[in-house]
């Protein structure tokens, strides 16, 4: 891989890395290090790649974060998520947030494989296929395990005084 190839594969899916890795080791400097490490690997490791670039890197990251966590021996848990929004008022924004962070306490509640999957779907934007072919299982599976969590957190929510709208 040439180096203007390897600074146009950084730009597009560093963000999207950074966000999974963030959302797997849930502390933001060892998603810092952990992704210079993925793109590291994925430079070192480019032949190997199997057809789907993206899915490939997606499977570098989780494998790469799995034995960080697994070095460490220890979870850590924070008390909020970075997600982007901007609103017009304090009152709005203080509601927003606290949103956000119920819904951030309901997916941590979620089975790791459900919430991965919901993870990979909504942050990621990752089509049914592909988190199937990321995660070896079939796309019908993958569909009745986001429902299955979309069901849960629905319930998580309601259970905590939070009306949604949507069927899903």
């Amino acid at each position: 891989m040439d180096g203007e190839m390897l600074r146009l594969f950084y730009e597009r899916y560093s963000r999207e890395i950074f966000l999974y890795l963030y959302s797997l080791c849930q502390n933001r400097e060892a998603a810092q290090d952990l992704m210079q490490e993925v793109f590291l690997k994925a430079l070192l490791s480019f032949e190997d790649a199997d057809g789907n670039l993206r899915a490939w890197l997606y499977k570098v990251a989780r494998n790469t974060c799995f034995n960080y966590l697994r070095a460490a021996k220890r979870e850590t848990w924070i008390d909020e998520m970075v997600f982007a929004g901007v609103t017009s008022s304090l009152v709005e924004d203080l509601i927003l947030e606290e949103q956000k962070r119920a819904l951030y306490q309901g997916m941590m509640c979620l089975p790791q494989r459900q919430r991965e999957i919901l993870e990979l779907y909504y942050f990621s934007e990752m089509s049914i296929k592909e988190i199937a072919f990321f995660l070896k299982l079939t796309p019908e599976n993958v569909r009745v395990l986001a429902h299955r969590a979309k069901k849960k957190l629905r319930k998580y929510m309601e259970v905590n005084g939070y009306e949604l709208q949507g069927n899903d």
